[in-house]
């Protein structure tokens, strides 16, 4: 008994209260960011940004008339937005008000700096956290269909406006003559598209080409349709359900991967899909999250939130088909070129980049 309290005592002379007490600080912000996160889905769902944009700064009382919600819940509402740094207070008129800088990022879709859908993907994704800690014990998976909703229409909102402010001014040009081939006219494959943001931004830029959207989420592919019906586009885009190693063969021109190659579970058999299916000068467009070569490089904000995703949806969908070759977000230039490569592609290379993305070229 000596011996253990002598032990214990030895561990607490060799603890740094001052790295314990920053560390406890560091887990309180986690805390509050934890729960800051409902309320800001709140605060979309309800106009409640958007109306501090639009009329300036206001307290409780009229932010809750403005809005047709109930004051003493707006109350705390505001008290938690002011402490986070979103909204800012002036005590000498005891109202809050929303920076422009911020409104931008919280209430203007079309933004490219918009997150809203950020917090609905991964408000989404912790709702799945007992079903992931399952998984780690049994090795199957979760298929993308299994999430919450939020994390379809979520995605959709976080991933367009990049899409919007980069993919036809900056990611299609940096691919060797695919611009100009998309302005004289030919078929392109969207392979994951989700709700079709990407395939209608594509669309609408090169109308002398058509375009196909394949996925295997069902209502995904229905919204989709929706969204090109609003857009006058149903003539040009064809949306429809299919897996991404058996999408049907319309000889495309390019074939694109947006921020999904590293969800399939048989990517190498999706490469030699679209290699099956591309037309020898065709050109094969993936876009993946920003990773490091090395562990330590993804040791950083944007590392930290992809690793997340990757283990709460994006590992579990490549596994849930008995996936033996799991990406995941974090995947390395070296191993997207191994999988691409094995597929049948002779040359890989990273085109461009954003501080979220890494865009690679594919060719036979």
């Amino acid at each position: 008994m000596e011996e253990i309290k002598n032990i214990r005592e030895a561990k607490v002379i060799e603890t740094d209260q001052v790295k314990t007490e920053n560390f406890i600080g560091k887990v309180l912000n986690e805390f509050g960011a934890i729960g800051s996160s409902a309320l800001v889905l709140i605060g979309d769902k309800l106009g409640l940004y958007k109306a501090l944009a639009e009329y300036g700064p206001m307290n409780s009382s009229e932010l809750a008339e403005k809005t047709g919600t109930v004051e003493r819940y707006v109350r705390e509402w505001l008290i938690n937005q002011g402490a986070g740094g979103y909204l800012e207070y002036d005590p000498l008129i005891l109202k809050y008000s929303i920076p422009p800088e911020h409104a931008l990022a919280l209430t203007d879709e079309n933004s490219p700096f918009f997150v809203m859908g950020g917090f609905q993907i991964m408000t989404a994704l912790v709702k799945a956290h007992n079903r992931i800690t399952e998984l780690f014990t049994s090795g199957k998976g979760m298929e993308w269909g299994e999430h919450d909703e939020n994390l379809f229409t979520g995605t959709e909102r976080f991933f367009k406006p990049g899409y919007i402010g980069n993919l036809v001014n900056n990611w299609i040009p940096s691919l060797n003559g695919v611009k100009e081939k998309l302005e004289k006219g030919i078929k392109v494959a969207d392979v994951g598209c989700g709700h079709g943001a990407s395939t209608i931004i594509m669309a609408k830029a090169f109308p002398n080409s058509v375009f196909y959207g394949f996925d295997k989420h069902k209502p995904s592919i229905e919204t989709a349709k929706k969204h090109a019906d609003a857009e006058g586009l149903s003539e040009r885009i064809t949306f429809e359900v299919a897996g991404a190693t058996d999408f049907p063969d319309n000889g495309y021109g390019l074939i694109a991967y947006f921020d999904c190659f590293h969800d399939l579970c048989n990517p190498e058999g999706s490469a030699k899909r679209s290699f099956d299916v591309l037309e020898d000068d065709g050109t094969v467009l993936i876009v993946e999250p920003m990773a490091g070569e090395k562990t330590e490089e993804n040791f950083n904000p944007v590392g930290r939130i992809f690793s997340a995703a990757s283990v709460l949806c994006c590992t579990p969908n490549a596994m849930s088909c008995n996936g033996h070759h799991a990406l995941g977000t974090v995947a390395s230039e070296k191993i997207l070129s191994e999988t691409v490569k094995a597929g049948g592609f002779t040359k890989f290379r990273r085109a461009t980049e954003t501080p979220f993305n890494r865009v690679f070229e594919a060719k036979k």
